[in-house]
């Protein structure tokens, strides 16, 4: 509530002004710089001094410029300064924080002019006018530079925001970019493990075509592959149709790596300078191909970039925990723990995290305690065809 009627009178901004323009009254009524309007005019010109204060950002120009006419009516009608020719003031900081930097030097100059009249008027001995007009020049510099340090402030940090806010537009578009280029991919693959089920299937189906009369075990065998691998392509193919998913000019059916080919990952990148070892802890279960190509590429990911990140003299370690419901991989090194899961662009996680998300995992990156990365990602096992 308190909020709500803090945000109303802040929108409201000629109340601001005129609650502004209260103290400069109240030391007009109560302790005056020097007389207090006891006269109609001065009265009058107070008045016409205080009353522009309540739009002074609203029309600052036109604010200051009926200010600067009172007070110059002020002096030809000989009454003396008071606290309302504060009003010139505050209009003159207005023009200078929230115009043009033309506008505000017009400002201080008239803002100026009037100081070296209010001196070489109301003072009395040229040393006394002159101490008078340096006194209230001062003033006058103070404010205007004040105002002029509040522009260039207003400037920077609207031009910080804005530079803000174009980067995270950029950086919501790459990541979205990554998130579709990365299912485009995931997609595609799952294409090659679907379209290698099939394949499966047709060759079994015509081996028990042909073994049906003369040896019906065989065919009961096939038949049974055939349904198994039948669920599993449904399985996958349902996932596929949940991402997003490029243009294929072709490619081949032979199946994508899996859980299988890691160990000759880690020869390959032991070759290449990056000790490996390689942990299996629990009963390995079988897996869908889907997943096990998930499993090869989640390990793959976080081995090369060690390889590109972690320094020299790193060394990396792999450990598959097989669990009754999910598999869990987690991949850590020894380097410089400041490495970032990244394919050059930043979106290397993203990438992870979009494969293991399509069959309901999750994936955790961070620096070891120490020093060091892991990765670790955990990733259901099961989960039955629907019809």
């Amino acid at each position: 509530m308190i909020r709500q009627v803090w945000d109303g009178y802040r929108r409201r901004t000629w109340l601001v002004d005129a609650v502004f323009a209260v103290p400069v009254l109240l030391m007009t009524v109560v302790e005056p710089i020097s007389e207090p309007p006891d006269s109609f005019t001065a009265w009058f010109l107070a008045i016409g001094l205080l009353a522009p204060l309540v739009v002074r950002r609203t029309w600052p120009r036109t604010a200051y410029a009926a200010v600067a006419l009172v007070a110059l009516l002020q002096v030809v009608v000989n009454q003396v300064p008071m606290a309302p020719n504060l009003a010139i003031l505050m209009c003159m900081y207005t023009l200078a924080a929230g115009s043009s930097l033309w506008w505000g030097i017009a400002a201080g100059l008239v803002t100026e002019m009037g100081a070296g009249i209010l001196a070489f008027r109301y003072a009395s001995g040229f040393r006394d006018q002159l101490a008078s007009w340096w006194t209230v020049s001062v003033c006058v510099a103070g404010v205007w530079l004040l105002g002029l340090y509040m522009r260039t402030r207003r400037a920077y940090l609207a031009s910080l925001e804005e530079r803000a806010a174009r980067l995270e537009r950029e950086r919501d578009s790459e990541v979205q970019m990554a998130m579709a280029g990365e299912r485009a991919r995931i997609a595609r693959e799952l294409h090659d493990v679907v379209a290698h089920n099939v394949s499966v299937i047709v060759v079994q189906s015509d081996g028990a075509s042909f073994a049906i009369e003369n040896d019906p075990g065989r065919a009961k065998r096939a038949m049974e592959t055939i349904s198994w691998t039948g669920r599993q392509a449904l399985a996958e193919m349902r996932r596929m149709l949940g991402v997003l998913r490029e243009t294929d000019t072709g490619g081949s059916y032979a199946p994508q790596p899996g859980v299988a080919q890691l160990t000759e990952l880690v020869d390959q990148l032991g070759s290449s300078g990056l000790p490996v070892s390689l942990e299996v802890h629990g009963v390995p279960v079988e897996m869908s191909e889907g997943r096990q190509l998930t499993v090869f590429r989640v390990v793959q990911e976080a081995l090369t970039n060690t390889l590109k990140h972690g320094g020299s003299q790193v060394t990396a370690k792999v450990r598959l925990h097989y669990f009754d419901d999910a598999v869990e991989i987690e991949v850590s090194d020894d380097g410089r723990g400041a490495a970032t899961i990244t394919d050059g662009r930043g979106h290397g996680l993203v990438g992870m995290r979009e494969r293991v998300a399509v069959y309901g995992g999750e994936v955790e990156a961070g620096p070891r305690p120490g020093g060091g990365f892991t990765v670790r990602a955990k990733i259901p096992i099961r989960e039955e065809a629907r019809a």
